[in-house]
């Protein structure tokens, strides 16, 4: 007798177009994939890009993103939602009405900011809106700590910016510390309007496109298979670590990662497979 299939969990995904694969909507695909879950994407923007830079960006009109988004949602039982990057005003209004007709669903959102070789993403207006549209309605917030710095526009300190995104609206905050001058990266967690948690990594020798996006995806794909909200952040970083510790440089830029490096068995410190 065969044993029945188990349906992989649905993850919606907000994302850009990346022509490269390194980034956005290629990078969600993979990383839920590989953690045994089905990527549905409603894509934010058309980018020109390579693994240097970002090139031009064309916002989806914000008309389609609502239709893309819904049609998936009234279709599927989504498990879980990431958001990267947005594109333009119009799209995070867009984004925000969707989300409150969902209230139960749990919103990993990534605040892409700017490209790794520099390019903005999001001028003053836009992290405005980001502050009063989707961190209130956001489970968890994955910023980079120059991210979290220019959106916490109040605050002092990392743990500052922490508690300003959490008076804001997020329910939980993981701030990334592969932007500071440290020989470990050191990931804090908060929630609640406490400390949770520090994650300490290996600092990996290139920079890498794509990380940011590979890590959100992957907490989202986590939170979907049903794990607790320290568990997914916790086994995701493995993830992440070990994709990049496995990286590409396939373009003359940043090194792409290989979100399928389980594949070949190189397994290091990661646990994912285990839920708690």
């Amino acid at each position: 007798m065969k044993t029945p299939l188990v349906e992989p969990p649905a993850v919606l995904c907000f994302s850009g177009q990346d022509p490269s694969g390194g980034a956005g909507s290629q990078a969600d695909n993979e990383s839920l994939f590989s953690l045994g879950c089905h990527c549905c994407s409603a894509i934010t923007a058309l980018t020109a890009q390579d693994t240097q830079d970002v090139k031009e960006i064309l916002p989806t009109p914000s008309t389609l993103l609502i239709e893309q988004s819904r049609a998936i949602l009234e279709d599927m039982d989504i498990k879980a939602i990431k958001i990267g990057m947005v594109g333009d005003i119009a799209n995070i209004e867009a984004i925000h009405t969707v989300l409150i007709d969902y209230p139960r669903i749990p919103v990993i959102f990534d605040p892409v900011l700017a490209s790794g070789g520099g390019t903005e993403f999001a001028n003053g207006e836009m992290v405005s809106a980001i502050r009063s549209l989707l961190l209130p309605l956001a489970t968890l917030i994955t910023p980079n700590s120059v991210e979290a710095r220019a959106i916490a526009q109040e605050a002092d300190s990392l743990t500052a910016c922490a508690h300003e995104l959490m008076d804001l609206g997020s329910e939980h905050v993981l701030i990334t510390g592969t932007h500071e001058n440290s020989p470990k990266v050191t990931n804090r967690l908060w929630g609640n309007q406490k400390h949770i948690e520090d994650f300490h990594w290996d600092r990996l020798p290139h920079q890498y496109h794509g990380s940011g996006c590979t890590l959100a995806a992957s907490i989202a794909g986590l939170l979907a298979h049903g794990f607790n909200i320290t568990a997914a952040v916790r086994d995701a970083q493995a993830f992440t670590w070990n994709s990049l510790k496995n990286a590409h440089q396939l373009g003359m830029g940043q090194w792409i990662p290989n979100r399928l490096f389980w594949v070949d068995g190189q397994t290091s410190n990661c646990n994912w497979h285990k839920a708690n």
